[in-house]
Order: structure tokens, then sequence, then C-alpha cells
């Protein structure tokens, strides 16, 4: 059967026009700024398959790959190891074209898989319940916001400056067609301001929102936000590194209610900047609440162990009203990768790739620091991403260091013109120990006299 979704004739585009009233089809573009919709495409005349594909070989040439530099590039996107099993399992045409497992008697290693991904993220995150995943981590912290209002009944959410800038962005973008307050808690040296938060946390408040380790790197001491959040009768949501939870305290030990993030660094490139896997837990209480779909274990009529969705809150499935989200799919091919990941890491593989992380950004830290020019101006514990002052401009500094073949983290000017004069630096396990050496070298042949100084 074919769908025809627009009118094809003048007589059908008129009654359509008619029915909506507008005047004319131009109308329902007026959102649409006019140097979006005022362009020609341009396209060459038709070339041979053999010439297209010369062509896109050209323009593939012009790109560089992280792979081609000592690459120090986080905030929110990390360049990890994946193995070989990964990207084996994922190529498989049953996974690969798999679609959504509404019937569950033909989806049953889909199902699996995802109930598999469900379980281990719970594991990591000391919570009871994990959802099918989400979008990605900007969208799992929104729906996170979303899930507390619907459960508190409340429309005020606190969030500190501190969790990812673009986070934010999409938590105000969701907040806005529902009429929400969005609060920003202040910070001191980089950490939430306890002071300003107590003040900001009065008994209207939905959820407050923070991220472990932060987007600096830095980790906040979880219990007493969880305190105060519990003070104001807020649920306390914690946006969260999977990576860190192999060295850290996970976030349901420390008292969250929720858990999101992004599971990118799981066995999925940085494929400039998605698709990604979004994940969200949470305590059994707030079940009915989650957003997306969960899937159970249970029996089939032969008393064999099966899967099937379990819980399906999205429009698609109930009246919309009800819905508890309108995210209607899910990263399915995405969180197998994740899955795949943490099966053949194992809790030591996890835990190790924490520890290797943890140790080697401390020593690229502790040498940046003794550096002349160069300091770490937040204070207290970090994972594996750090925050450098720097003699110069920040973009100036990262664009110098490109010259040498290293990728040196991301400028903090963008989204905090305060720390303009600061980059934040990543460290995985990709960075080798030879690396570390070829980044501090950089710096202190930039820290010469002819090196010092801003555009």
């Amino acid at each position: 059967m074919a769908f025809n979704y627009l009118p094809h004739t003048e007589s059908e585009r008129a009654e359509m026009i008619a029915r909506i009233g507008v005047g004319a089809i131009d109308d329902l573009y007026r959102a649409v700024p006019d140097r979006l919709r005022q362009f020609s495409l341009d396209i060459p005349l038709s070339k041979s398959e053999l010439e297209v594909t010369r062509h896109l070989q050209d323009l593939a040439r012009m790109n560089r790959s992280t792979n081609e530099f000592a690459s120090f590039l986080g905030a929110g996107a990390q360049r990890r190891f994946a193995p070989a099993a990964v990207d084996w399992i994922l190529h498989r045409s049953e996974f690969l074209t798999a679609y959504t497992p509404y019937q569950p008697e033909v989806s049953q290693g889909t199902l699996q898989v995802i109930f598999e991904f469900q379980t281990m993220i719970c594991q990591l995150t000391g919570l009871d319940l994990a959802n099918a995943s989400m979008y990605d981590g900007s969208t799992a912290t929104a729906e996170a916001a979303l899930m507390a209002m619907r459960q508190t009944r409340r429309q005020r959410v606190v969030v500190a400056k501190s969790v990812h800038p673009e986070y934010r962005e999409v938590l105000r973008t969701y907040a806005a067609g529902l009429g929400a307050e969005i609060v920003e808690a202040p910070l001191s040296r980089g950490r939430i301001d306890r002071v300003a938060l107590k003040e900001l946390l009065a008994l209207d408040t939905a959820c407050l929102i923070v991220q472990v380790p932060d987007f600096f790197g830095g980790i906040e001491e979880g219990r007493e936000l969880a305190e105060m959040a519990h003070a104001a009768d807020a649920l306390f949501v914690v946006v969260a590194d999977p990576t860190s939870l192999g060295v850290l305290e996970a976030p349901g030990a420390y008292g969250a209610d929720i858990c999101a993030g992004e599971a990118q660094a799981f066995g999925n490139a940085v494929s400039y900047g998605g698709p990604y896997v979004g994940f969200m837990a949470c305590r059994t209480q707030f079940s009915r609440q989650l957003p997306g779909r969960i899937v159970g274990a249970t029996t089939d009529s032969r008393g064999q162990r099966c899967y099937t969705l379990t819980l399906q809150t999205r429009e698609q499935h109930i009246r919309r009203e009800k819905a508890t989200s309108n995210i209607c799919t899910n990263q399915a091919l995405n969180a197998l990768a994740v899955t795949v990941y943490l099966e053949t890491m194992g809790q030591s593989g996890i835990q190790e790739l924490g520890r290797v992380s943890l140790h080697r950004a401390h020593a690229l830290a502790e040498a940046i620091a003794a550096l002349p020019g160069y300091s770490l101006p937040f204070p207290g514990a970090f994972f594996n991403e750090f925050v450098v002052k720097t003699p110069m401009n920040g973009e100036v500094l990262l664009e110098r260091l490109r010259e040498k073949g290293i990728l040196g983290g991301v400028a903090l000017g963008r989204w905090y013109p305060e720390l303009a004069d600061c980059v934040l630096v990543c460290v995985t396990e990709l960075n080798s120990p030879a690396e570390l050496d070829q980044y501090v070298s950089a710096l202190k042949a930039l820290s010469a006299p002819q090196g010092v100084g801003a555009r």
C-alpha cells in the first residue's frame, strides 16, 4: 500500500490551505528564518558511480580523524577503546535490521539484549529500575526533570551550573513549553555554592539536578547534596558518567532518586556527536513515571524464560495526556554496543578502565600545574577531566597545540566567559604515557617568551 503524505494537485493543496486557515503554503514556514528557506541546492549534473566514489574520497581526505592526533577532547563525548567484538556483533543482520520489538514471539534476541542493558545500568547506578535507553545524555537529563515534576506535581527545577551547559540548554528548551521554572545554582571555584543552593531549594522545588563528575571533571559530595534536596522534599537527580562508576560510588548508594547520563563511551564512537545512547534509572516507587519503555523477564506458556515489553508509557501506546514522554523510539543499536562492551569488559574491566583514566589524568594534571603560567583553578577531587588555567586565551592555546598534532581539550570561554583563559582536558585509556609527555612538552614550548600572548 502506498501512503501519500502531501496533496499533489492544486485543488487538493487549496483544500488543505482552506481547512487549516492559512493564506498560502509558505505561511506554514514563517518560523523558519529566510536565510534557511531561500537557497539553491546547486545540484551538479549526474555522474557515474566511479566519479561519485572518487569525489566522496576527495571530500573524505579533507577531514582529519582524532586517530591522527594526540586527542584530549572530552566534554561529554569521549574517545575510548572498543573491543572488536562490539562492532562484529553490531553488524550481524538480525541486530542491524531489527525493528521495534512489539511482537515478543519474534523479537526475543533484541528484547534480551535490552533487558541486559537495563540490568547492567542498574548495577552501575545502584538503582532498582532502568528504561530501554534515551536519545542521549542531554534528553535523558531533561526527561529526568520532567519525571520529577510529574512525581512531585511541582514545576520548579534547580540545576547546578556545573551540569553540562548543553544539557542545561536542552532542559530549558523542554521546560519552555511546559511553563516550568529552571533555576541555576551558582558555583564557587568550580563547585556548587552550598549557601546559595540552600536558599534556592524552596519547598516548591521538584528536583535538584547535579552532575557527578561534573562538567569540569570535579567530584561533588553526593550525600550532602542528596540530604539538601530531600530536606526540601525534592527528588535528587544525578547526571553520571558511567565510565567513572567503576571507581566512584554508585549514585543510588548516596541518595540519588534518578540517575541519567550518556553511555557513548561504552562501545560507541564519537561520530560527530551522534547517534548516542542516553540512559536513565530510578527507584522502584517511581517506575510509573519512568519515560520510554521497560523490558521485563517472564515465562512463556511452556514455562521457558522469555522477555517482553512490560511498561510502555509512550503516547503511541496510551492516551497522549497520560504519556510520560514523546520519545517514540530508543537507540537500540547503540544500546546493543553498550551491552556487548560491558559484557566483554566485565566488572574488573570497568574498574581497571576507571583506574587507568583516573591515574593518567592526575599525572598529567600534576605535570601541567608545575609549568610556569599554568595552574588548576578548581581545587578538590576529579576523575578523568580537569580544568587548566593557561597564560593565554584558551582558543589560541588549542589552535597552537593543533599545529603540533595535539587536540588539547575544549575551550571553556564558549560557555563560561569568565573562563576564557581555561581549557577542559580529558584523559582516557587511549592517551598513552608518551602522549602525556608530548602534551607537557608542547605546553613548555608554548610557555617560552615567544609563545605567550593572546591575539
